[in-house]
C-alpha cells in the first residue's frame, strides 16, 4: 500500500473480522513520529466526521501506526480526481483540519525560506540560472510573523480516497504546523492548473482563501523547490520533471 521511495512500509491486516492499516518504518524516518502526532492532537474532528481514519495504536520508538481502515478508491488516477463537488468535499475536510488550532509564528517564515536555500546548495538538477534566480528571490524577501495551523502537507487526490462520493483523507506523514495556503501548494501546481473551476470549487468549500498575494508566491517557489530537490535525491524521474515545471510556473508568477 506505500508509494515505495522512503522505507515505511504500509500493510492492510484483518484481526477478529475487523480491518486495519499497520505502517512502519525504519528510525531515521521521520514520516510515522509526525503521523502519531497528528492523530494525537488534529485529526479528531475528521475521525468524527468519518473523514479520517482512528488511530489504534502506535509506538514512536518502534515507529509503528495502526489504524482503523477506510474504504475507498484513491482519487487520483480515477474519474473523480477532477471531479467539482469532490474538490468542494476537500477544501471543507481542510478547513476542518485547520479549524482544530491556530497560533502565531513569528519565525515560520525565515525558517520556511533558509530551508529552501539549503536545498538549493544541495544536490539538485536545477538549471544553473534558475536557481540564481529563486536564490536572489528568497534572500530578498522580507518575513513577517505569520498564523499557523495543523496542516497535512501533501493535500492532494493521491492522499484522498472516495466511498460511494464521499472523500476521505489518508496519509498524516507530512503533518506540521504551517500556514494554511501551503496546503494549496501542490492542488495548485497539479488539478488547479489545467482548471480555475475546480481552484473555485476548493475555495468554495473551504469558505474563505487563505492566501496572502505576496507570500502565495514564495509559499509556490519554496513547494517547487522542495519538490525539485527531494524528487532528485530519492530517483522519483517523474516527480522531479514535476518539480521543475512548478519551478518555472512559480519563477513566471513574479513577472506579472
Amino acid at each position: 500500500m506505500s508509494w515505495g521511495l522512503i522505507d515505511t512500509s504500509v500493510l492492510h491486516v484483518r484481526s477478529s473480522g475487523a480491518d486495519f492499516v499497520v505502517k512502519c518504518a525504519g528510525p531515521t524516518n521521520h514520516h510515522i513520529g509526525r503521523e502519531i502526532t497528528a492523530h494525537e492532537s488534529s485529526t479528531q474532528q475528521l475521525v468524527d466526521l468519518g473523514l479520517a481514519s482512528r488511530m489504534i495504536a502506535s509506538d514512536r520508538s518502534k515507529n509503528i501506526l495502526i489504524t482503523t481502515y477506510l474504504q475507498g478508491r484513491l482519487a487520483q488516477g480515477s474519474s473523480v480526481e477532477f471531479d467539482y463537488d469532490i474538490h468542494v468535499q476537500a477544501g471543507a475536510a481542510l478547513r476542518a483540519l485547520h479549524g482544530m488550532d491556530s497560533v502565531m509564528d513569528p519565525d515560520y517564515e525565515r525558517r520556511a525560506t533558509e530551508k529552501s536555500l539549503n536545498l538549493l546548495g544541495q544536490s539538485h538538477r536545477i538549471d544553473p540560472l534558475t536557481a540564481h534566480r529563486a536564490r536572489i528571490l528568497l534572500t530578498d524577501y522580507r518575513p513577517r510573523p505569520v498564523a499557523v495551523v495543523p496542516t497535512h502537507g501533501d493535500w492532494q487526490p493521491r492522499n484522498w480516497l472516495v466511498h460511494e462520493e464521499r472523500l476521505r483523507v489518508i496519509d498524516f506523514g507530512r503533518f506540521e504546523y504551517r500556514p494554511p495556503a501551503t496546503d494549496l501548494c501542490r492542488l495548485a501546481a497539479q488539478q488547479w492548473s489545467t482548471s480555475n473551476l475546480l481552484e473555485d470549487a476548493f475555495i468554495e468549500g473551504y469558505e474563505t482563501d487563505p492566501r496572502d498575494e505576496e507570500v502565495w508566491l514564495i509559499d509556490l517557489l519554496r513547494e517547487a523547490i522542495g519538490t525539485a530537490v527531494w524528487a532528485y535525491q530519492v530517483g522519483d524521474q517523474r516527480f522531479e520533471d514535476q518539480g521543475h515545471r512548478m519551478l518555472a510556473r512559480a519563477l513566471r508568477r513574479f513577472d506579472k
